[in-house]
């Protein structure tokens, strides 16, 4: 390989310059005099299966990562396979550097673009360079004294920790860019997807503002952390989950901090960043549970496809006020409080009886933060044919969760108007008010003591 020759730096889920591995080892391969050319490609497949919130909180990161870059990073429309080539051939690149993809559609375009490179790599030493994964821990390493992958969290996770990962990767503060012209069509689709109409407020996107975010969280939240996180109407959680889908933070700069608190909402927010790479574990070794039950024990359980209860949940009119509050504030905000996410996802799959997909599909067009494993999979769990081994008793009642998690009544209150009239933990049951329903707030639209029998003998029934 020529040291002085460019190098390609294809950015996916990792738009950051800090603790940035392939992008060191990109900067490496150039050598002195070189240059690095940082590219993103707008992929038609993964593009246009995203919804609206995925694809603005997209652009608005590509942008920051521009602002980052001085105005020089690569913008390109098409399929990898060409794009890249391309790329090296307009350049004469001598390597392309990348973080190692481990999802299942990640994993198969990175073969075809290695494959389309392969005529260059024998003609001219074009070399193919995975450095680093978006996880403290690459996906398919921590295994079992067998040899085999964990299905259960806990054992997992005990052994995630014991496993260990790199401390950060030093930030580069000079970085010679090489200036390549843009695809107008991909500057075009960017513009395009931070302008659609009807899109929720984004937060401030880029690394600068994820790292602002975590050192406020790390400062004033953490410490109560494992208290206030299942709190919806309290700040208590980290709002880092946008950064860390799309790359803008690494989590190992996260676990690093971390390490040198001693606090229980410290251990409690690295249990949580285990949950994210357990469930990456789970997809990178069965690549087929993005979209499918992970437990086949359960394929023969019965679903509904009520489309008018569904539209009810998905405008949050269900009648049920926890549900409803969660429903209206991903409408709103892009986002949902994770605990209000379980108690929506119940009451799709355990009330209404609709196989999580449809559910999966509807939050991954929405949040901001929608990534594949943490989504789809946290959906499985609560739907009961995940990695958990008895969902027969995981019905989550969206009363009792209410007024357990929002005690007082202000996160019904914030985003259900319809019940801001009723005082304290009477918002979460209007039925029992005599003036519930004076603002028109909707009525239930099942009963959910009936729907949860059914639910738990449908589940019999499949065992």
């Amino acid at each position: 390989m020529t040291r002085s020759s460019p190098s390609v730096l294809w950015f996916r889920r990792d738009l950051r310059r800090g603790d940035h591995p392939a992008l060191l080892a990109a900067q490496d391969a150039a050598g002195p005099g070189a240059a690095v050319v940082p590219l993103f490609v707008f992929d038609p497949a993964l593009w246009e299966a995203g919804g609206p919130v995925r694809r603005a909180w997209l652009a608005a990161s590509l942008r920051a990562l521009d602002e980052d870059l001085d105005g020089r990073l690569v913008l390109r429309l098409g399929d990898p396979a060409q794009v890249v080539p391309q790329v090296v051939r307009e350049v004469e690149a001598a390597s392309v550097h990348l973080s190692r993809e481990t999802n299942g559609y990640g994993v198969r375009r990175d073969r075809r673009v290695r494959a389309a490179l392969q005529d260059l790599r024998d003609r001219d030493g074009t070399g193919w360079v995975e450095t680093g994964t978006p996880y403290a821990v690459g996906p398919g390493l921590v295994r079992t004294k067998q040899g085999e992958p964990y299905k259960v969290f806990t054992p997992f996770a005990r052994a995630w920790r014991e496993h260990g990962w790199p401390t950060p990767a030093p930030r580069s503060d000079r970085l010679d860019v090489l200036d390549l012209p843009s695809d107008d069509q991909a500057r075009r689709l960017l513009d395009e997807a931070l302008r659609l109409d009807g899109l929720p407020q984004l937060p401030p996107a880029g690394e600068t503002a994820a790292l602002r975010r975590w050192r406020e969280f790390r400062e004033q939240d953490l410490p109560a952390y494992r208290q206030d996180r299942d709190r919806p109407a309290i700040d208590g959680t980290s709002r880092l989950s946008a950064y860390l889908k799309i790359g803008a933070l690494h989590p190992r700069t996260l676990l690093a901090d971390l390490a040198e608190e001693t606090g229980e909402g410290a251990q409690t927010f690295v249990t949580e960043l285990a949950w994210r790479e357990f469930y990456a574990d789970v997809l990178h070794q069965q690549p087929a549970s993005a979209w499918s039950d992970l437990r086949p024990a359960l394929a023969q359980l019965r679903y509904d496809d009520p489309e008018d209860a569904v539209l009810a949940w998905q405008q949050g009119r269900t009648g049920y006020p926890m549900v409803d509050a969660g429903m209206r504030q991903l409408l709103a905000v892009g986002w949902m409080h994770n605990r209000v996410r379980m108690i929506t996802a119940s009451f799709l799959t355990k009330d209404l009886h609709v196989w999580w997909p449809v559910g999966a599909r509807w939050f991954l067009d929405r949040l901001v933060d929608g990534d594949l494993a943490s989504n789809n999979h946290g959906w499985q769990w609560v739907a009961g044919t995940g990695t958990d081994a008895a969902p027969y008793f995981r019905v989550f009642n969206p009363v009792t969760q209410g007024e357990k998690f929002d005690p007082d009544g202000d996160y019904v209150r914030r985003w259900v108007p319809e019940l801001r009239h009723l005082p304290g933990a009477s918002a979460h049951r209007p039925w029992d008010q005599e003036d519930g329903y004076s603002h028109d707030y909707p009525r239930r639209i099942v009963d959910h003591a009936e729907e949860r029998r059914e639910a738990l003998e449908r589940y019999e029934a499949a065992r």
